[in-house]
């Protein structure tokens, strides 16, 4: 499965929605996911590709994770995992 099938089918479960309504041009906002929602999913994705997310919930547009679409998440996930490797 690749990362970003997985990072769709996390965001998919948090804002409860079907997997194929969700591209990578998709923006969090747009899909109804609230700040505890993208923090759930920062978590999910920890947990799914054993990685430590540099995330500040409080100031997300300083943080170097870029969360601004579903494709920013997944590029950011290759950067960490490609790096963690």
């Amino acid at each position: 499965m690749s990362i970003a099938s997985q990072v769709i089918d996390i965001i998919a479960e948090q804002a409860m929605l079907d997997p194929a309504e969700i591209t990578l041009e998709s923006s969090l906002a747009e899909l109804g996911v609230d700040s505890m929602g993208v923090v759930e999913c920062i978590f999910a994705i920890e947990e799914t590709f054993d990685i430590s997310v540099p995330f500040n919930a409080n100031e997300p547009s300083q943080s170097d994770f870029d969360i601004s679409t579903v494709g920013s998440i997944t590029k950011a996930i290759e950067k960490l995992v490609n790096e963690a490797a």
